[in-house]
């Protein structure tokens, strides 16, 4: 990507997959990740590690895990997780959101 964008409508752009998320990349480069993402009423994302991210969303209801922790999200709420946590998304509702990622570190 080498120009700004701007995106007005993240319904334009965001998918809900029949056998889970298909998340669409918005960018990424060697720094940073960032895709919008649904999932039906009824669908996770199951646990894993993963760099330091947060997570906005955009619509519906749901549950984000993260190690120990249970936070109920809907519109408008944003998700700050930090590096290496395990993460993981159920849906209650049709849910919407936009993950951002910082990049692996090599170790």
């Amino acid at each position: 990507m080498t120009q700004a964008t701007v995106i007005s409508n993240w319904q334009e752009i965001v998918q809900y997959g029949e056998a889970g998320p298909n998340p669409q990349k918005i960018i990424e480069t060697s720094n940073l990740r960032a895709v919008m993402a649904g999932l039906k009423a009824g669908q996770k994302i199951p646990p894993h590690p993963a760099p330091a991210s947060v997570y906005h969303f955009f619509a519906g209801s749901g549950q984000m895990f993260v190690n120990d922790q249970t936070f109920a999200v809907q519109a408008g709420a944003t998700v700050v997780v930090p590096d290496g946590a395990t993460r993981s998304i159920q849906a209650e509702t049709d849910l919407a959101f936009m993950g951002a990622q910082a990049a692996q570190i090599a170790g």
